[in-house]
């Protein structure tokens, strides 16, 4: 095999062989969306996402602020057989949450 020399760098013989992983994603992802209302607790919905949707309490905290102060928050994604029976517990406690 003939080598080539460019700019004093020898050409390589031989090619290194690179592997490639490819993410299939099966099903578009789905998000809990949880909404705003006048009735729970700050306290309530935090301890909601911390048991449901299984949230650290920093995160739990700056959802529900979202909810409080734009009307709704993403607080879980995920597939629909995930999210069902969140959302089913958030709504069994009084909140009103969707999944889209």
């Amino acid at each position: 095999m003939e080598r080539r020399i460019y700019s004093g760098v020898e050409e390589p013989s031989v090619l290194p062989e690179f592997e490639t992983d490819v993410l299939v994603e099966e099903e578009p992802g789905k998000s809990l969306i949880l909404f705003n209302d006048d009735v729970n607790t700050f306290d309530f919905v935090i301890q909601c996402l911390i048991e449901i949707c299984e949230h650290e309490v920093e995160q739990a905290e700056q959802c529900t602020y979202i909810i409080h102060y734009k009307g709704k928050c993403d607080v879980k994604r995920g597939s629909f057989d995930d999210l069902e029976p969140r959302m089913k517990e958030l709504n069994r406690r009084g909140l009103s949450a969707a999944i889209h």
